[in-house]
């Protein structure tokens, strides 16, 4: 499959891919022809491009808006780019969606607080990250989390600016979903009165 672009270009049709999405094409080589089929369709369609390639000068670079080039040196293993190459590789992805995650507002302080509870390991998690996040109780923790119905930034926010549920959403609503936008939004206009 790797040797093939028509089938980087199938696997984004699959997926519905738009001019809004960004596509990163990862490969090792910096050279796989199913990577630079699927840039070149994402370009077609607008979409932002990036790579992550662990050559310098990479041929993927070229089709790409952002080039990521990391010259990790040879594998210790000859030809198991899992090695190195795979851990920057998965490194640089960390990175990528740690930030992405900070850009759309789902942390606050160094807590990531868009947590969804399936299970109850995650119901103490969202309790724990509401506690830390705003220094009250476990009752008022669980009693918030339970009003907000699992909403983490809500609950936050609820317990940091002393409102309920509707005021709180609001508050999110107007800071673009980010919690420390709609806190200090709270603290601008109280500065006003």
């Amino acid at each position: 499959a790797e040797d093939k672009e028509e089938l980087g270009v199938e696997d984004l049709k699959k997926i519905n891919c738009n001019g809004k999405d960004i596509v990163i094409g990862l490969a090792a080589s910096g050279r796989t022809p199913y990577i630079i089929g699927a840039l070149k369709y994402a370009r077609q369609l607008n979409c932002t491009t990036a790579t992550v390639s662990c050559n310098k000068g990479a041929v993927i670079s070229s089709y790409a808006d952002i080039a990521i080039e990391v010259d990790n040196g040879p594998e210790a293993l000859t030809g198991s780019t899992r090695l190195k190459s795979g851990t920057s590789q998965k490194m640089i992805c960390n990175m990528i969606s740690t930030a992405t995650m900070v850009l759309c507002g789902k942390v606050y302080q160094n807590l990531m607080v868009d947590v969804k509870q399936t299970n109850e390991k995650l119901v103490n998690r969202a309790e724990r990250i509401i506690m830390e996040a705003t220094n009250c109780s476990k009752e008022v923790a669980t009693q918030v989390r339970i009003e907000s119905e699992g909403r983490v930034k809500v609950a936050i926010v609820m317990v940091l600016l002393n409102c309920d549920v509707k005021t709180a959403e609001k508050r999110l609503e107007n800071s673009k979903g980010y919690v420390r936008g709609a806190i200090e939004c709270q603290k601008k206009y109280l500065s006003q009165i």
